[in-house]
């Protein structure tokens, strides 16, 4: 049973994702050098360490989730844990949080600081997923069908909004309307839905403005500022932005060699996080970013793939609930440092610096491991030559198959 199991793993999810992590490990070392020594003054390898041991931690979790039957986080009592775990963690910040990067996002627990915005993520993800794949019978009526989860989707929205972190705030609700999109919901209610979205956001702007101080702060609205007019406020709130720039039209084709930024002396704030694509193009050029840009890429494709040859809905709604939480996070990161849109703080995926983001990316693309290796499993045993033997071999694949 368990070996049948090991060859249905995706073994290229598994290559991919630990290639990322090693070249992210290595351009956090090149990126964080300067700032560490200036930071802590005794080594130039306090980032490095610290991120081998998310790296060493991060795995673990991501063996666990590779193992652990996705189908039991459907279970009333998981989904119960989750929505409250993930509404305490946030409830917790405005009472317990620690202000970093301009936002209120971080609770510190000892030595440990954890991100609980990060965590939400992959609650929203597993949270509408379950709930949807559930509903499938009714799913256009709007108040038992459609309103619960939406619910949910707002209140961590906001929650995470007037922490505020734009950016995560972002994600999550973007992350939540494609697994709308991809309810198998009419037409007809999507644009219901979408009208109703429109009526908040033009009643929400006013209030905005009334209240941009509590909801955006003033390095937030920094951020839309150095947006807009970069060189015009390169000595203020484009200073992040110009020398991102700098930094990537030096870079050229080729780079100017591992090691060798100049923008990470000094000139480009918190190099080893946000802006971390940034200095992989002024030392390794395009080959550095397109080897970046593919690999996630990679994972973005093969886990629509796997929600595409999955037959369960759960497997599939949680399956396009990852890619895109890949695929969207890596878009606005690079949206930030190419001046596509504001920056917003947003790491990433598997290459930036921090704990918190990739021990909860490894475990939902360990979750993508489980849900292709349960698909792949079920396959097998769909021929008539490959059913199981023995009596204990068919109990081995029903307890596989849970429900």
């Amino acid at each position: 049973m368990f070996k049948k199991i090991i060859r249905s793993f995706d073994y290229s999810i598994i290559v991919v994702y630990i290639l990322l992590c090693l070249f992210g490990l290595v351009m956090i070392y090149s990126a964080s050098m300067v700032t560490a020594v200036e930071r802590y003054g005794y080594s130039s390898t306090h980032f490095y360490y610290r991120q081998l041991i998310f790296i060493g931690i991060s795995f673990i979790f991501f063996l666990g989730a590779a193992f652990f039957p996705y189908k039991a986080y459907k279970g009333n009592k998981v989904l119960g844990f989750i929505m409250v775990a993930s509404l305490f963690g946030l409830f917790a910040l405005f009472i317990f949080g620690h202000i970093s990067g301009g936002a209120n996002s971080w609770l510190h627990i000892g030595p440990l600081s954890i991100e609980p915005g990060e965590f939400v993520k992959l609650s929203v993800i597993i949270y509408m997923a379950a709930v949807y794949s559930k509903k499938i019978g009714y799913i256009d009526n709007i108040n038992s069908g459609v309103a619960p989860p939406l619910i949910y989707l707002i209140a961590v929205f906001f929650l995470i909004l007037i922490q505020p972190d734009m950016g995560t705030a972002l994600i999550v609700l973007a992350i939540g309307s494609v697994i709308i999109l991809c309810s198998g919901m009419k037409l007809k209610t999507i644009l219901k839905l979408a009208s109703l979205v429109l009526i908040l956001v033009l009643l929400f702007v006013p209030v905005l403005l009334i209240a941009k101080h509590n909801v955006l702060s003033g390095y937030q609205m920094a951020r839309f500022t150095g947006f807009l007019h970069p060189f015009s406020t390169e000595g203020k709130e484009g200073y992040q932005l110009v020398n991102s720039f700098l930094a990537i039209g030096s870079g050229g084709i080729k780079g100017q060699g591992l090691g060798q930024s100049i923008q990470k002396l000094g000139y480009l704030p918190e190099p080893q996080t946000d802006f971390i694509l940034a200095v992989i193009a002024e030392e390794l050029g395009v080959f550095g970013v397109g080897f970046v840009i593919f690999g996630i890429a990679y994972l973005v494709l093969r886990g629509i793939y796997i929600g595409i040859k999955c037959r369960d809905p759960f497997g599939t709604l949680l399956a396009i609930g990852v890619s895109s939480w890949l695929a969207i996070q890596t878009f606005i990161n690079i949206g930030g440092l190419t001046g596509m849109m504001p920056i917003t703080g947003v790491p990433l995926p598997f290459i930036s610096y921090g704990g918190s983001s990739l021990m909860v990316l490894s475990i939902a693309l360990g979750i993508l491991v489980n849900i292709s290796m349960f698909t792949k499993y079920e396959e097998r045993y769909k021929n008539k030559q490959d059913l199981p033997d023995s009596v204990t071999e068919r109990r081995n694949y029903k307890n596989f198959n849970l429900h």
